[in-house]
């Protein structure tokens, strides 16, 4: 499986800027779903994170979705999430994904299904993100499952882990991101970054810990689209800090400019986030509207279209 461009692993190794995006599953079992976001992606992305069940709503899962993903030409990073399965699911995900090359698998605890169309499941949260970071090197590095037993061949994928350093209390951020590290984390992918002032503060502490050398930080971005999206991330959305400055903009503007100025935040955005030291990327989540993110990066200054009246249509950076 060797999609796309030069991948996620050669990127973080050669130094270069990283750019990853997302691929939400569709909820019926349509391939053609994956394949069309693919498509809007490649070229302009090192890699695409499928989500797994993402905000606890059912969906093709993420491996399927991976698999479909690299078929498309887009390098996958496979998300398996802590709450929907027990320890032994999760390996078996895990050397499922090895077997079938998915060279990327991002691990996280997970939204509550509280918050999703089956309120009523059991949650399962075997085990958290960090024991699951630690969980994954173990089987790729000793060739062990937790039970003690060998697992041959091993599984090759690079393991990333998710940080959020607008949640408090702001002090432990950096010091968890650690924590992940030492677990065996590879690359982190932060939550969205709308307050650049805070995160700067929080890469400052990742620095002093001596953290970016050991894993390359990913600054997850993103346009909020509308007044009501801003609404529904700053009160609905656990652990999404939106300052009022970016709230103060959006609405200082026509309601049909709201986009638009949303997309400009996010491309400013970027840029700032290319200035700060220790950043080795950034993560666009565009829920919904993949076929924005190529212009969002040809507009940061990472990506040039073949034809500029069709940024969907691309070559590598």
């Amino acid at each position: 499986m060797n999609p796309g461009r030069g991948g996620l692993r050669a990127a973080i190794d050669a130094g270069r800027f990283v750019v990853t995006a997302e691929i939400g599953p569709p909820r019926g079992a349509d391939p053609d779903a994956i394949a069309a976001k693919a498509e809007l992606l490649r070229g302009w992305v090192d890699a695409a994170n499928v989500t797994d069940n993402q905000g606890a709503h059912v969906r093709l899962t993420s491996l399927a979705g991976s698999l479909l993903a690299a078929q498309a030409g887009v390098e996958p990073v496979m998300q398996l999430t802590c709450r929907d399965r027990n320890r032994i699911a999760l390996q078996s995900e895990l050397i499922a994904a090895g077997a079938l090359g998915v060279p990327n698998v991002l691990l996280l605890t997970g939204d509550h299904p509280v918050y999703g169309d089956h309120p009523d499941a059991k949650a399962v949260f075997d085990l958290d993100s960090l024991q699951l970071v630690w969980t994954a090197r173990t089987l790729r590095e000793r060739g062990r499952l937790l039970s003690g037993r060998t697992v041959e061949p091993r599984p090759q994928w690079l393991i990333g882990a998710v940080e959020n350093p607008f949640a408090p209390p702001l002090r432990f951020r950096a010091a968890r991101l650690g924590k992940k590290v030492a677990a065996g984390a590879e690359f982190v992918q932060t939550q969205f970054v709308f307050d650049v002032g805070v995160f700067q503060r929080w890469m400052g502490e990742v620095r002093d810990l001596g953290l970016p050398e050991r894993c390359a930080v990913i600054a997850g971005v993103g346009p909020i689209r509308s007044l009501r999206a801003c609404e529904f991330m700053r009160h609905k959305v656990p652990g999404i800090h939106v300052p009022d400055e970016v709230v103060r903009r959006l609405r200082g503007v026509p309601a049909d400019r709201v986009a638009a100025e949303g997309q400009a935040i996010c491309v400013e955005t970027v840029r700032r986030l290319r200035e700060t030291a220790g950043v080795a990327g950034v993560h666009v989540m565009a829920f919904g509207h993949e076929r924005g993110v190529p212009e969002i990066l040809y507009d940061a200054g990472l990506g040039e279209p073949v034809h500029v009246s069709d940024p969907a249509v691309s070559r590598a950076r």
